[in-house]
């Protein structure tokens, strides 16, 4: 890294920093607002999908085009690259945000990632996960029991 590569205010420039995790409520209405932390960095409007592990995975519209890219690459004789892109493709729905930052949550999205009132997002770099908070606190509870090894299997990725 350079200097010229740092913004004014010491940020990295072109680097996405959407990392964090943040309790948030649906309301009513299935408005949900986005950590106000996030929202320079996400724009105007956003695309959510269905992720893996029933989330919801919340791209940038510039993000979304490289994944949707990757997508495209897949070879189609592979059933797991079909129907992966269908996941990813066909669940898709761009949502614009409102002046106070909230996004309507598609109710096929809702249920899919069976959220209720709590929610927590975390910022994946790249992305951001929206979780049911018990589904979350249920998957970290795991996922910590298993990080060590999982540490090890990473470290011949250089991790």
């Amino acid at each position: 890294m350079k200097w010229e590569d740092v913004d004014k205010g010491g940020k990295i420039k072109d680097i996405n920093m959407l990392i964090g995790q943040y309790e948030h409520t649906i309301d009513a209405k299935k408005r949900l607002a986005l950590p106000s932390k996030f929202r320079g960095e996400l724009g105007d409007a956003v695309i959510v999908t269905k992720g893996v592990e029933n989330c919801l995975v919340v791209y940038t519209e510039k993000e979304f085009l490289v994944m949707s890219e990757k997508l495209s690459n897949l070879t189609i004789s592979q059933p797991e690259a079909r129907s992966f892109t269908r996941t990813m493709l066909a669940g898709a729905m761009e949502i614009t945000l409102d002046k106070l930052g909230r996004i309507l949550v598609p109710e096929y999205l809702k249920k899919y990632a069976g959220l209720t009132k709590n929610v927590v997002i975390c910022g994946l770099s790249n992305r951001l996960e929206i979780w049911d908070l018990e589904n979350w606190e249920a998957w970290t509870k795991e996922a910590e029991k298993g990080v060590s090894d999982i540490v090890s299997k990473l470290g011949g990725l250089g991790i």
